[in-house]
């Protein structure tokens, strides 16, 4: 969503996005040149073009709504006024972006040559030789740092006088961004691309580059920092179907570890599919494979989140391939391989993409920032999938600043957040959030144009020595990146936290009680190694940094948790009590519903002996209905039998007087008369 820095060749912002809207078709009017632009980009394209040149050149939409008898300018309107108040420079780089991601190459193409790429590097120290080039892999702001430098754009290296090294990619300065001495040939540059950590290798699959959509697999070897790729050989369908399966380029995918293989959940590609696509890399084979889910699957995306949680996935959010926002949760269990929509209640997180979710406690799904079209978010959202319900609790501490495409990952219950930006530049904190206490603190902070603030880059947990450690690649933050950053967490990113949670009211609610709270927070503080405490190192505003005495610190550390078990225990007590009028609750609960299972039933009784009441009347209804239709038909057949005896009737009369005039003409003309008896 956000986009930050400014494009890795060409001319600068604002020249870069006239020369894509000239490109594109756009003349510079609102009635630019429709035809052309509708007959080279999809309706959908085209109009987010659209829009995002209006906003660029005029602002924000306040032209009256058309007429629907106009729906081409009706949906021209309609996809400007959605971008709200979204900055010019902010859709100038989301126009050049989406150009990019049609018609990679289009400056090339334009301008009937290839730029060299220009870097722009803002570092804080001074170069001496103007000639030399200093290489993107060493950008973090270090206080005191050595340059090194070489002639003809050679290696760009940084000591810090906190980092011991001792073999290759020996790490000891903790919260602090340092770039390892890495070795092979790395990947493309990228960004939006997947990565996963198995047994000390960090995998990447798949990304976007210049607009293009990738699916290459690499491995970064985290004992000998060794970058390397892999082969990776495609299945068939079955067995009836011999055909190899298509591997499509992704991006905006997930790249989830799950017994000995990486799945790739969802994503962009460019001819996009109806539904959420998976495959599965196996790792000892080395061969992909589509994964056959059933159910309803949730409609194809990317930019969604998608969490492990047992054995099942969680996915939240994303961006259809119609550039529609989405908020529904979906739930693929992974031994059935079947697809379940979340019926939640509470109110959802608002549509959104380039967020990001962790799980805490098996049981709470956390979703943090993300982005629209048009405006970035901080806000942090609760789902508890016990009680499938939605809330939106207080967040402690130094809230971090809106952002969307940013990268997590969770170590224990502190959950580090790197990168992403907003609609002006790109996040330089490195944050971290306790799970418990919801409380925010700093970890680190970079300056400059560096790709630990950029979006799309990806963050992984990684072991060295038996220490955490996390590991930042790639990203795009005007230009892309294929950098590997490591950041070593110390006592003191969990501590901070720790020291918030102590000064958090009592009024504050934690997203699930506390269970044995003495022994957690020895265990986060176990001092079993010598000599560990001194090496944490704490920031002074001043002087940049400084090492508190290990004494001094021990001391600090006992009093802080002296206190915390004391209130724990105080609040444990307290739990307990509620816990134990609760249970009264519950009885007096059951009392009552075992009375109201009594009257239930009587009414049930009731009930029944009325319908068999009701059943008796009915059949008597019936009855009485049949005998009145046998009345109406018998009063029907008298009613014609009177009318047929009236008919007989009035035919016997009128031949009677028939035959008494028939004699007296017979007398008249000398006929004899008939015999009384024959008459």
């Amino acid at each position: 969503m956000a986009t930050m820095g400014r494009a890795n060749s060409g001319p600068a912002y604002p020249e870069r996005f006239y020369a894509a809207a000239s490109y594109a078709g756009f003349d510079g009017s609102p009635n630019s040149n429709t035809i052309d632009i509708a007959s080279r980009f999809s309706n959908d394209v085209a109009l987010i073009l659209y829009a995002l040149y209006q906003q660029a050149t005029v602002g924000p939409c306040t032209v009256p709504k058309p007429s629907s008898w106009s729906p081409v300018e009706h949906s021209k309107w309609k996809s400007w006024q959605q971008l709200g108040n979204m900055v010019s420079i902010e859709a100038m780089r989301l126009f050049v972006k989406i150009l990019e991601e049609e018609e990679p190459g289009w400056y090339s193409r334009a301008s009937n040559s290839v730029s060299e790429p220009v870097i722009d590097v803002q570092m804080n120290f001074c170069q001496h030789n103007s000639n030399v080039e200093p290489i993107i892999e060493n950008r973090n702001s270090f206080a005191e740092t050595k340059i090194i430098s070489a002639e003809n754009g050679g290696l760009m290296e940084t000591q810090d006088k906190d980092v011991v090294s001792e073999g290759l990619g020996s790490i000891v300065v903790y919260d602090k961004w340092i770039s390892p001495p890495v070795i092979g040939q790395r990947p493309k540059a990228r960004y939006q691309h997947g990565a996963a950590v198995v047994q000390d290798k960090m995998y990447i699959y798949g990304g976007n580059h210049n607009g293009r959509y990738l699916n290459d697999l690499h491995v970064l070897d985290l004992r000998s920092w060794t970058w390397s790729k892999v082969e990776a050989k495609v299945v068939p369908k079955s067995v009836e179907s011999p055909s190899p399966v298509n591997i499509a380029p992704c991006a905006g995918h997930s790249l989830i570890p799950w017994e000995n293989k990486l799945l790739s959940i969802a994503g962009h590609t460019k001819v996009p599919s109806e539904t959420i696509q998976g495959k599965a890399f196996d790792l000892q084979t080395g061969t992909w494979s589509v994964l056959n889910t059933y159910g309803k699957a949730p409609v194809s995306r990317a930019g969604q989140s998608v969490t492990l949680v047992g054995t099942t996935l969680v996915i939240f959010g994303g961006q259809d391939a119609k550039r529609t926002l989405l908020n529904d949760l979906h739930i693929l269990n992974l031994e059935t391989m079947t697809w379940n929509e979340i019926d939640a209640v509470g109110a959802p997180p608002s549509p959104r993409a380039d967020h990001a979710a962790a799980i805490h406690a098996e049981r709470y799904l956390l979703v943090f920032g993300g982005g629209s079209h048009a405006t970035c978010f901080n806000d942090l959202h609760v789902f508890d999938l016990q009680a499938m319900e939605w809330s939106r609790p207080t967040q402690q501490g130094e809230i971090p600043t809106p952002r969307a495409g940013h990268a997590s990952v969770t170590v224990g219950e502190n959950w580090f957040i790197v990168g992403g930006g907003d609609n002006k530049s790109g996040a330089l904190e490195t944050v971290v959030l306790n799970m418990s206490t919801l409380a925010w603190s700093v970890v680190a902070s970079v300056e400059g144009l560096v790709p630990l603030a950029s979006e799309g880059l990806s963050l992984v947990v990684g072991s060295f020595n038996g220490e955490d450690m996390l590991i930042s690649f790639g990203g795009y933050n005007g230009h892309y990146n294929n950098e590997v950053n490591v950041l070593k967490p110390s006592h003191k990113s969990t501590l901070q936290s720790k020291m918030m949670e102590a000064r958090v009211p009592d009024s504050v609610s934690a997203i699930h009680n506390v269970t044995n709270p003495t022994r957690d927070l020895l265990s986060e503080f176990e001092v079993g190694h010598e000599g560990k405490i001194q090496e944490i190192v704490m920031d002074n505003i001043d002087t940049g940094h400084q090492k508190f005495k290990g004494e001094e610190t021990t001391e600090r550390i006992i009093a802080t948790l002296k206190v915390e078990k004391e209130e724990l225990e105080s609040s444990l007590n307290k739990e307990k009590l509620q816990s134990l009028q609760l249970k009264q609750e519950l009885a007096e609960a059951k009392a009552q519903n075992s009375d109201l299972h009594k009257e239930l039933q009587t009414i049930r009784s009731q009930l029944a002996a009325e319908q068999s009441r009701c059943f008796k009347l009915e059949v008597d209804v019936a009855e009485q209905r049949q005998k009145l239709q046998t009345m109406e038909t018998l009063q029907k057949e008298l009613e014609l039998l009177q009318r047929q005896k009236a008919a007989s009737e009035q035919a016997a009369l009128n031949a009677k007087q028939r035959q008494g005039s028939g004699g007296v003409w017979g007398w008249l003309a000398g006929s004899p008369p008939q015999n009384a008896d024959n008459i």
